[in-house]
């Protein structure tokens, strides 16, 4: 294997994929195991985790654990990565995926639904990265991709697209990975960003993709003049969780078609 191939290179590797029973979460779990890296796969829905976890291991022949976990619960998280641990003996790499959006603005949003957005997009970030930078740490190694958004820096103004929670948990995941990059690049570990634009997932197909008014108007206000597609962003986790991205700290890397940029 040539050096270049070597950077990206994951065997060896064991990767822990929150927010994974479907969507973007799913194919970024099977881009790791493609990849080379044995996967541990976190969501509530054990049955969707059960499938993705067969499918992993008829197409690439990785080892793969399916572990139901509620990442609102600190508990949850906690025994999920000691679930983890026991089975493969360490965690190289985390992508922080999990995450929820509730439209509103400050004016319309319920204290729990605000409290729902926090809980699942940031807090969850938070303690999936507590239990696992001290594995990390002894070991002096680890990759930490924590999912944002475009929406971290920029904002919908028309009143039906107003996700108000969505943009501050988003921003607050772009403050908690320059943070911990911080922190912890000492240790060997980096800690990076995606800040995906528009890709149609469960959640997304069933707010923004039925909105033909709202897809006309990305459509023609994106440079690239299209929604992302499924695949597209796994380039960009994979290079923030390999050795290729070794120099690389505290970025938000947006993956936006350059909506981001005009």
């Amino acid at each position: 294997m040539s050096d270049i191939k070597k950077l990206f290179d994951l065997t060896g590797k064991v990767v822990l994929v929150s927010g994974a029973s479907s969507g973007l979460g799913a194919d970024a779990a099977l881009a790791y195991a493609e990849a080379g890296a044995d996967v541990a796969v976190l969501a509530r829905r054990v049955n969707k985790l059960e499938e993705l976890k067969q499918r992993i291991q008829s197409e690439t022949g990785r080892k793969v654990i399916a572990v139901e976990c509620d990442v609102t619960s600190e508990d949850s998280i906690k025994n999920a990565v000691q679930t983890v641990l026991n089975q493969f003996g360490k965690i190289d790499i985390l992508l922080n995926n999990a995450g929820v959006a509730v439209g509103g603005s400050v004016e319309k949003l319920s204290l729990e639904d605000w409290d729902r957005v926090f809980n699942t997009n940031v807090r969850s970030q938070f303690l999936l990265a507590k239990y696992v930078i001290p594995g990390m740490k002894d070991r002096k190694y680890g990759k930490i991709v924590n999912i944002a958004s475009v929406n971290a820096v920029v904002a919908d103004k028309d009143d039906i697209f107003v996700r108000h929670s969505y943009n501050a948990s988003k921003a607050a995941v772009k403050g908690l990975t320059t943070g911990m990059a911080a922190s912890y690049a000492r240790y060997g570990i980096t800690v990076n960003a995606v800040g995906p634009g528009l890709f149609e997932s469960e959640m997304t197909a069933q707010t923004l993709f039925k909105s033909k008014e709202f897809l006309d108007s990305y459509d023609r206000l994106n440079p690239s003049s299209r929604p992302g597609q499924r695949g597209e962003l796994n380039g960009t986790i994979l290079y923030l969780s390999s050795d290729a991205s070794s120099y690389v700290q505290g970025q938000l890397i947006i993956v936006d078609g350059g909506g981001s940029i005009v």
